[in-house]
């Protein structure tokens, strides 16, 4: 089997154990306290506070991201740039062109 087959199943048997254990500890909670409350409203406090972290920490990421970029270029100075980088080709072109015809003729 290879590494990769291996690594897959595992995971997949963890993700299937956690998810039994969690419909267990959600709907058929033991007798358990955790910090003065039952697992079932322990597990539910839990994941809501996991989701909110992670839904509003994608959300400062992506903040931070907008305020930390600068913004792009407009559109004239991108055109301005590439009418400037044509000038120069077609001027080489030309430049070229002339000392081919220049070769030609001293034959």
């Amino acid at each position: 089997m290879s590494k990769d087959r291996l690594i897959g199943s595992a995971i997949l048997l963890v993700s299937v154990i956690v998810i039994i254990v969690y419909i267990w500890l959600l709907f058929l909670p033991p007798e358990w306290q955790i910090r003065g409350m039952s697992v079932d409203i322990f597990l539910l406090k839990l994941t809501a506070a996991i989701a909110v972290v992670a839904v509003f920490g994608i959300l400062a990421w992506i903040g931070y991201t907008l305020a930390t970029t600068p913004p792009p270029k407009p559109i004239e100075e991108i055109e301005k740039e590439l009418e400037e980088e044509l000038k120069k080709l077609e001027k080489e072109l030309e430049d070229k062109g002339g000392k081919e015809a220049e070769a030609s003729e001293g034959k």
